[in-house]
């Protein structure tokens, strides 16, 4: 059943919030999608959390956009796995993104002029605070569960750690402990097209009336690269040609070029490039066992949340070695975890699809949460 039509709603916070950055930022609003209702308890909530271009939009779609549908439509709604007629789900988009929330193309009110390369970094940890201020405006002393994949499973992985007390459960799905190098180098490529196109102008755009495009372009063709298997791009597009023959220039010879071309020129339309460095400078910084001398047992022992861990085989981005390392660090912390490795071609992007393994593990899962 279709969540249906949904709405968002800004809410808007005073005090300043203490980055881990040394900087403080505020005032500030996020912008927030709830489904289901809240029950008097205020025991059943649910918050999803994000990934890197995703937002606030879990579920269901707008009255007056109705192709819009939620990133996560086929996990959260009456009768799915995350199911509404249960549970209060809260999607909320983070700070510096730009999906609504308080971000570098908002006005910054000491200038008058969009934040741009003035916008502070934050890191996961600065938005599972912004989060906790959220439940507090809801009255919600205790989330059901916290959720999310990729990015978003950083976010719920941080909660259990920062608000041991304020979490039932978490649930992290493709999601990892921390980048590794590759990772990072991945990102800092990405970056660097941004940073070096010369419509980026240091971050201050807006004022030239332009957009990074070309950055941003290339920016998401290297990422969408890494959220696919070899396996699931050798099946979609091959060596396949777009014409009977090559071309032999340097135009989009091979079906797979048009198709990254495509989702870049798309991307770039429609997402900030600010944005895109802060968010993935957020993904670099993750790393909970760094403060523990890289124990991430040490770093998981204040948890007191029951964990769903769930990653997929050809996922080589966060490849299901790294949710067995969380995995690993719960159990030594004799911490309650269900762990489920789903064999599945997607690669990354597999978090998001339609696989009824996966669903029915969270659905299962889900069905324990007493609320």
């Amino acid at each position: 059943m279709d969540q249906g039509v949904v709405q968002f709603t800004d809410i808007g916070f005073g005090d300043p919030l203490r980055l881990r950055s040394g900087a403080s930022f505020g005032p500030y609003h996020l912008r927030v999608e709830t489904y289901g209702t809240l029950n008097a308890a205020k025991s059943n909530a649910v918050l999803v959390c994000h990934a890197l271009n995703a937002s606030h939009h879990v579920a269901g779609h707008y009255a007056d956009d109705p192709k819009n549908i939620g990133w996560w439509d086929n996990m959260v709604g009456p009768g799915k796995p995350v199911d509404t007629n249960r549970f209060f789900v809260i999607g909320v988009n983070n700070l510096g993104s730009c999906f609504g929330s308080t971000g570098p193309a908002s006005i910054n009110p000491a200038t008058g002029r969009p934040w741009g390369r003035d916008f502070p970094v934050v890191t996961v940890e600065d938005w599972v605070q912004a989060q906790a201020r959220l439940a507090d405006h809801f009255g919600i002393d205790r989330f059901a569960a916290v959720m999310g994949g990729s990015l978003g499973g950083m976010q719920a992985l941080s909660w259990a750690i920062q608000y041991p007390e304020r979490v039932g459960h978490c649930v992290v799905v493709a999601s990892t402990p921390k980048l590794s190098a590759q990772n990072i180098a991945f990102n800092d490529v990405a970056r660097q097209a941004i940073l070096t196109d010369p419509d980026f102008h240091g971050g201050d755009y807006y004022a030239h009336g332009v957009v990074p495009k070309r950055g941003l372009r290339v920016a998401r063709m290297i990422g969408h690269i890494t959220y696919l298997s070899g396996d699931d791009m050798a099946e979609k597009f091959g060596r396949q040609l777009k014409g009977d023959a090559p071309r032999f220039d340097f135009g989009t010879d091979f079906e797979v070029e048009s198709y990254l071309r495509y989702q870049g020129d798309k991307f770039s339309s429609y997402f900030d490039a600010n944005t895109y460095l802060l968010i993935t400078k957020a993904l670099d910084y993750f790393d909970p066992a760094r403060d523990h001398g890289g124990d991430l047992a040490k770093a998981l022992a204040p948890a007191r949340a029951q964990f769903f861990l769930t990653s997929f085989t050809t996922d080589w981005r966060f490849s299901p070695e790294r949710s067995r390392e969380i995995v690993k660090a719960l159990v030594a912390n004799r911490h309650r975890v269900s762990y489920c490795e789903i064999d599945a071609p997607h690669g990354h992007d597999a978090f998001l699809l339609d696989d009824a393994r996966y669903h029915a593990a969270v659905r299962a899962y889900f069905e324990r949460i007493e609320v």
